[in-house]
């Protein structure tokens, strides 16, 4: 594999603009799909085509001539690609030889062909038929002591119709084992949200961003993770709307932008400006710091009740909505400023700042990212957002509200219709009445549980419905031993990647169809519908022939894996698979009042949205009002604690994506808003934390995490990049740090892997030898 020239070089150009029109054509090179990936492009995000299968931001306008961003485009080239892995490739390598691939030399060789199992005896994957490879997941589940032993994992890409047949299939079988992408990312915000405002959605649609007159942007990074959001960001900032930034990283998409369809951006080599104040709290301090404007908005309250002047809370809101009011405003008063500022890293004329331009705010978003919830206190963190948000009734009126943005593009959408290791007993014993079954109300294994329930030996199946598991988790060593210790992994996917080379006794690889690819059953091409991060569901219908006559859909191939594994089950499996309509009226009898109409209301442009009772004030929680809750400051997590062991050489990690790069998938080595190019083991640390350790940037270190388990956990050489992020803290990209992360460092309240606040310490070592070598 060629080896990219490395380099440093700081990026002064607005986010988007010309280096993404640059890419669009350097992608679609990369995929020798030139003009085929421009009329690919030209049906994303459409009315009678496709959803684009990388994030979950909503399309402005479902009709519009171009619904695409850049990294929109490398989701959608690399699928279209014109490459091909056919079983002629693992004729010529083995695992173990693959295994020394990078993960962006793994994905690149293209699009997968044909099923394909392992032999341990000649170390590589052999071409199997479909009937053998269901009949052999069959065999391994059926001779399973427990249903229990098997894991069912599910990607955020998979549409509503597969989700819910897999989720209907493994209930079926006898197990809630449904770890997904949700526990990873956004599980903190699925607990903090139902026990405050009754339901775990954000409550804002598109129409709120247009009518906000201040945006609040909690830990993420737009530019790089749902590019699309910047034009809500660039259209709201030219009417006159405040943004404000919070985040550890100085990032540049939330700096400037440059709108590709804006011919005044184009031209004037600027851009547009996003952000009005850019506020960095060290990494963890976010809790800290809303906590903090909390107390300014209570302390401005209580002045204006002493000169009998107009109330700075929305105080008819409280009295109607809301209860704890007085509890939450009491623990405002008695919280120390110091300890505020001493936590969020945010000097105290920052705090009271943001704070004014929240109080005088009239109609306010908070949104926010994995930069709350990866947290030990993520949970807690966006409790206490909601408590502000709360403040001055900024839930559930036009141009204000909660707006979580999730990753996947149907990750939302998958826990909707029932991938959850713990659905609510509503809608298992609705699954019951539906289909005459009998389901487990036992709450499954999240994906930490799963890769523990692995290590232990009580988990033997592991069945992925797309993904990248052991990439996307946490402690890779563990992951993977886990892995290796099944009897048997299997992944449904679209191109190779590092999960299923780190495989158990048996292994198979099921290519499926992607989501730009003509999906053609008995009755003729289906269309499957997502949810996205503010609830609109829409169908999705691929346009391109699919890369290889083999490849089956994942509704195929759940039902024929069920209509294989549960010999006598009365569901309709294989009849269903023949029109997906049939499976979306599966999905209404289960739902009905969330799917009310379903196969009517997707024929409208844009689709419908589900039911977001928190968007209308009504509050689905035991008191039927809004809860405020009381959260307290930690002083004494893992980072405290580890703090006092290594004092000031100790640093807190946060691992995040590079700008060419979606989830586990790397499209390029380059990350260019944060100006590395031709490379990823890359540490940014802070100037003085740099000058302070002796080091000079261009040195190399490698990372040691610090745990009090015993276990060893490393990720050596690091080159270290000057960067402005506050001091004490550092970044770097996952996969590379996901081993830092002990499996056991989980968000309170919803075991969330702690991925953005990990504590390590540094030693200095060489540089590698490729890099000596460049």
């Amino acid at each position: 594999m060629s080896q990219p020239k490395a380099s440093i070089k700081p990026y002064h150009h607005p986010a988007a603009g010309w280096g993404a029109l640059k890419q669009v054509a350097a992608q679609l090179a990369l995929q020798k799909i030139p003009v085929k990936g421009i009329m690919t492009l030209l049906a994303q995000n459409q009315p009678d085509g496709f959803d684009c299968p990388g994030c979950a931001w909503p399309d402005k306008e479902h009709t519009s001539t171009f619904e695409f961003c850049e990294n929109g485009v490398k989701a959608v080239a690399a699928e279209a690609t014109a490459k091909r892995v056919p079983p002629a490739f693992f004729a010529r390598h083995t695992v173990t030889e693959l295994m020394g691939w990078s993960d962006f030399d793994l994905e690149n060789e293209g699009r997968l062909t044909h099923p394909m199992r392992y032999n341990a005896a000649t170390d590589k994957y052999e071409e199997v038929s479909w009937d053998g490879a269901f009949e052999l997941l069959a065999s391994h589940l059926n001779g399973l002591a427990d249903p229990n032993e098997a894991i069912f994992y599910t990607s955020g890409r998979a549409a509503n119709e597969a989700a819910f047949l897999y989720q209907l299939f493994v209930r079926e079988f006898g197990t809630n084992n449904f770890p997904d992408c949700s526990n990873l990312c956004h599980e903190s915000t699925s607990m903090a949200l139902p026990p405050t405002v009754g339901i775990g959605k954000g409550s804002v649609t598109l129409h709120d961003f247009e009518h906000a007159d201040t945006i609040l942007i909690f830990g993420q990074n737009p530019a790089t993770n749902h590019p699309r959001m910047l034009g809500e960001l660039r259209e709201a900032a030219k009417r006159g709307a405040r943004i404000v930034a919070i985040n550890p990283l100085k990032e540049r998409g939330l700096e400037r932008f440059a709108d590709p369809q804006s011919p005044f951006d184009m031209l004037s080599f600027k851009g547009s400006k996003i952000s009005d104040l850019f506020i960095q709290p060290k990494l963890g301090g976010d809790l800290a710091l809303v906590k903090g404007m909390i107390k300014f908005v209570i302390q401005w309250d209580d002045e204006a009740i002493k000169q009998g002047a107009e109330r700075v809370v929305d105080l008819e809101f409280i009295a109607q909505h809301t209860n704890n009011f007085a509890a939450i405003a009491q623990d405002a008063r008695e919280e120390s400023w110091d300890l505020i500022v001493e936590e969020s890293g945010v000097p105290l004329a920052q705090i009271e700042e943001i704070a004014r331009v929240y109080a005088t705010g009239d109609r306010v978003i908070a949104t926010w990212g994995m930069g709350i919830t990866q947290h030990k206190h993520g949970v807690a963190t966006i409790k206490t957002l909601v408590n502000l948000m709360l403040l001055r009734g900024n839930i559930g009126k036009e141009g204000a509200g909660l707006c979580p943005v999730r990753g996947h593009s149907n990750v939302q959408g998958n826990r909707t219709v029932g991938i959850y290791e713990k659905m609510p007993v509503e809608f298992l014993e609705s699954l019951e009445r539906v289909f005459d079954i009998q389901v487990p109300k036992t709450p499954g294994y999240d994906a930490v549980a799963a890769i523990q329930a692995m290590i232990d030996g009580k988990g033997k199946v592991f069945f992925g419905l797309g993904g990248n598991f052991s990439i996307a988790t946490p402690d890779t060593d563990r992951t993977w031993e886990g892995m290796r210790k099944c009897d048997l992994t299997a992944h449904v996917t679209t191109k190779l990647n590092r999960s299923h080379l780190v495989h158990g006794k048996d292994a198979l690889i099921l290519p499926c169809l992607g989501r730009t690819e003509i999906d053609t059953q008995e009755t003729g091409p289906q269309g499957v519908t997502v949810e996205d991060s503010m609830s609109m569901v829409h169908v999705s219908y691929g346009i391109n022939k699919p890369a290889s006559p083999m490849l089956l859909s994942e509704p195929a191939i759940v039902a024929r894996l069920a209509h294989a594994t549960l010999r006598n089950s009365k569901t309709p499996w294989l009849e269903a698979i023949k029109d997906y309509s049939q499976i979306r009226d599966m999905i209404e009898r289960t739902m009905p009042v969330a799917f009310r109409d379903y196969n009517e209301r997707i024929k409208t442009p844009g689709g419908f949205r589900m039911p977001v009772p928190s968007s209308e004030r009504i509050w689905n929680t035991p008191s039927g009002k809004a809860e405020f809750t009381v959260q307290a400051i930690p002083v004494q997590s893992p980072i405290h604690l580890a703090r006092e062991q290594y004092g000031d050489q100790l640093f807190v990690l946060m691992t995040t994506r590079s700008h060419d790069q979606y989830n586990t998938t790397i499209y390029g080595m380059d990350d260019r808003y944060r100006g590395v190019f031709g490379q990823r083991r890359v540490v940014f640390m802070n100037p003085v934390d740099i000058a302070r350790l002796g080091l000079a940037a261009g040195d190399w270190v490698n990372l040691v995490s610090v745990w009090q388990d015993g276990i060893t956990r490393r990720a050596d050489k690091f080159l270290v990049v000057s960067y402005d992020i506050p001091q004490g803290c550092l970044s770097g990209y996952y996969p590379e740090t996901n081993n830092l992360v002990p499996l056991e460092s989980v968000a309170d309240g919803s075991r969330t892997p702690t991925s953005k606040s990990i504590p390590v310490i540094l030693e200095k070592t060489t540089a590698p030898e490729v890099a000596r070598a460049a």
